[in-house]
């Protein structure tokens, strides 16, 4: 039918959306219209849209045109820190946003939450014939209790084999409720030419979804001095890499690799590899201000590059780092330490330094 509204109607534009699209498209039977069709990954509202869907036009002109190395002045920077705090919390799905400007209601925005959650899982049921709905249920259940790991397939389920649950990673991947995040050597771009798809760690669809998935009390953590540290970091991990997925082109299946080091005495893991360019950068999400960066040191000394990225709670600082590693040799590099509420703007203060 696509095909015969390209041809007969071409001023009239179709969008074909549902739920769990993919699911059906895997397994259809008719003949794609090869040149007919344009595809648009859809992601949750990103950080930017939430504050203009609040009305807060001005602070997102203000991350918008920021240019380091100028200050933030602290009125405005715990504002942005707020709005990411209850960025985490609300999420970025349309109707839970909506629900917020509405009510301002926590009990709501969970209640929308849930039924979303539901909502997905009810669906399994239509594509048993591909894949046991039930699986589906319980590797969806499991990857919000994981965000941050590397996931093994044990932690997903013990009565089941690897392979049924990589099928079951593979086909909520496919259908956008989770990412899954591959190890890559770092060595260069196209950072996908090193993958290795044994390693990997997943992101769940959505921040806020993940709050209510882990069965938090969203209005229990609204007052929380630090939001980011609860859950060993895991919001503050889902809410970068949420934020890096969706700054690609909309056209293109947006991907995002880690890296991971195992050596005895000396593991290391740097939270995300993206790139700028035909630069590779290595990402680091600490939780609160300060934090322990030997993995960063490790990767940046092994690989030699000169530029890293640090998202933390504090204000945007540039610094010259020169450590020596034990058994892997010395890091020099600038490190780029920028706030949360900049994830999405990424590309612009990292242009002057690669």
């Amino acid at each position: 039918m696509l095909r015969y509204f390209y041809e007969k109607l071409p001023n009239l534009h179709v969008i074909a959306a549902g739920s769990l699209l993919e699911f059906l498209l895997a397994d259809h039977t008719f003949s794609m219209p090869v040149g007919r069709i344009g595809y648009c990954f859809l992601e949750p509202l990103t950080f930017e849209e939430f504050l203009r869907g609040l009305g807060q036009e001005h602070l997102v002109e203000f991350v918008e045109t920021f240019a380091f190395p100028q200050t933030i002045p602290d009125p405005i920077h715990e504002k942005l820190m707020y709005f990411v705090q209850l960025y985490c919390l609300v999420g970025g799905m349309p109707e839970a946003c909506a629900r917020w400007l509405e009510t301002e209601d926590f009990s709501a925005i969970q209640q929308v939450h849930a039924e979303i959650l539901q909502t997905y899982q009810d669906d399994f049921s239509k594509y048993r014939k591909r894949i046991d709905p039930e699986l589906l249920r319980t590797v969806m259940g499991s990857v919000p209790r994981l965000i941050g790991r590397k996931i093994r397939y044990n932690q997903l389920s013990r009565t089941t084999t690897p392979n049924h649950l990589r099928m079951a990673l593979q086909a909520l991947d496919a259908a956008g409720v989770t990412s899954q995040i591959y190890h890559t050597s770092g060595n260069g771009v196209p950072l996908g030419a090193e993958v290795d798809r044994k390693k990997f760690k997943a992101l769940f669809l959505d921040v806020g979804l993940l709050a209510t998935s882990l069965s938090l009390r969203l209005v229990d953590f609204h007052t929380t001095e630090d939001l980011l540290l609860v859950n060993r970091g895991a919001s503050a991990e889902q809410y970068v890499g949420q934020q890096l997925l969706a700054n690609g082109p909309s056209w293109i299946k947006p991907e995002l690799f880690y890296w991971h080091r195992e050596k005895r005495g000396s593991n290391a893991e740097v939270d995300y590899i993206t790139h700028e360019g035909q630069h590779v950068i290595p990402v680091e999400v600490k939780e609160g201000k300060t934090g322990s960066l030997r993995s960063l040191h490790t990767f940046m000394a092994s690989k030699a590059y000169k530029t890293a990225v640090r998202f933390n709670t504090d204000t945007p600082s540039l610094t010259e780092v020169s450590t020596e590693i034990n058994q892997v040799g010395q890091a020099d590099y600038r490190l780029l330490s920028l706030p949360l509420y900049m994830t999405g703007q990424l590309s612009r203060p990292l242009e002057p330094l690669v």
